[in-house]
């Protein structure tokens, strides 16, 4: 975008970049007549379906949800499709790093409760996420600085829109939709995903947070092809109790019940929220918000 003094739909000043991936870049904009900071994300529009287009009509048809981003508009300025939406906090992945990648049981028995909530409301409106993972999972900014969003859902499907090949019967589609870190078995194979495959993907999250490492990171391969391969198969071998070996029963108990679920089966949230919940009271936690970046930003402005 270089130095150019470029205004979307008259209103927001882009500022600076903030982030960027695959298919376009966020940046902070101001608007003009308040002064107040948004997110704008940009894609060329020599991108072809648009991704953002398809994140902007998801996200409408999620606007209301509590740790939705609202998004207030949709337009094409010059070569860029834009899409203006609320500018939120750090990701649970800069807060990773922040807190040298280290996180307590009670900071990630607090993010589940939330995480788990969103999922059942994006669910509820017939949406599968198909990217859950820490740098989707941002948190708000000010009064809602303890609020956790679940953003990026330019990979989002609906479910009804799943088309159905001739041989299985099953929706299918040709690769891996996600990131092979945190995607489910059924995203690397290349089967379209449901609600279960997004449980999964959050409880690999889980386990990311908690272990030293996942059982399939640093795995050695030749090129990207065959790690997505190495990767598919640790998941499909490794056992649930190999999988949480060291955690609570709980996280067992978690990946025993996703996996038990039929394609179509509407997974049971409440069951889910009160087997952590449960874990939480039984290690005498209280519910404060206060997680572990709070504590060490605390202790970092009191040495100052």
């Amino acid at each position: 975008m270089g130095n150019l003094d470029l205004r979307v739909a008259g209103k927001w000043r882009l500022q600076r970049k903030i982030g960027g991936g695959s298919f376009g870049a966020v940046y902070i904009a101001t608007d003009v007549d308040t002064g107040n900071e948004v997110a704008i994300k940009l894609e060329h529009i020599s991108i072809d379906p648009s991704f953002l287009e398809r994140e902007a009509d998801v996200y409408q048809s999620l606007s209301g949800g509590t740790g939705i981003p609202r998004v207030y508009a949709y337009t094409t300025e010059c070569e860029y499709h834009a899409m203006v939406f609320d500018l939120l906090g750090p990701s649970l992945e800069d807060l990773f790093n922040f807190c040298s990648r280290e996180f307590s049981l009670k900071t990630v028995l607090m993010l589940v409760d939330q995480l788990l909530r969103r999922l059942e409301y994006i669910h509820s409106r017939d949406v599968i996420h198909r990217d859950i993972k820490p740098e989707n999972c941002l948190l708000g900014t000010g009064k809602q600085g303890n609020l956790l969003y679940v953003t990026d859902l330019g990979l989002a499907t609906e479910r009804r829109d799943a088309p159905v090949t001739r041989e299985t019967g099953r929706p299918q589609l040709p690769k891996l939709i996600g990131t092979a870190r945190f995607a489910s078995v059924n995203g690397h194979l290349g089967e379209v995903q449901n609600r279960c495959d997004d449980l999964e993907s959050l409880g690999y999250m889980l386990l990311y947070f908690l272990r030293p490492s996942l059982p399939w990171q640093g795995l050695k391969a030749e090129n990207h092809e065959q790690r997505e391969e190495l990767i598919l198969e640790k998941k499909k071998t490794i056992t649930v109790e190999d999988l949480c070996e060291g955690l609570p029963q709980e996280f067992a108990a978690y990946f025993h019940y996703i996996r038990s679920l039929g394609f179509d089966d509407k997974p049971k949230y409440s069951y889910l929220r009160k087997l952590f919940r449960d874990l939480f009271v039984r290690k005498g936690f209280t519910y404060d918000h206060v997680f572990d970046w709070t504590v060490l930003k605390y202790l970092q402005a009191t040495k100052q």
